[in-house]
């Protein structure tokens, strides 16, 4: 038994449309690409690398003291409950 619809047919869903792919391109134009990006790209002078190294190495070497005091901390806790 089929189903009959009254009154305007059924609607179908709309198609949805996604954003629009890029159009490919070669490995070469992407090489030109990013070169000419590249280019465009402020680089840090070596006093200004060495500084922000530096401070990468500092909050680093921080934040592994920080979670290896706490999990010191959390085993002498569990030891102690746990014991």
């Amino acid at each position: 038994m089929a189903t009959q619809v009254r009154g305007s047919q059924a609607k179908k869903p709309a198609k949805r449309s996604g954003p629009a792919r890029p159009a490919r391109t070669s490995p070469a134009a992407f090489l030109r690409e990013v070169r000419s990006e590249l280019r465009k790209v402020i680089w840090p002078t070596r006093k200004e690398l060495v500084t922000y190294t530096t401070v990468a190495v500092v909050f680093i070497l921080i934040t592994v003291a920080i979670v290896t005091a706490a999990d010191y901390g959390f085993t002498k806790l569990v030891a102690a409950v746990f014991g």
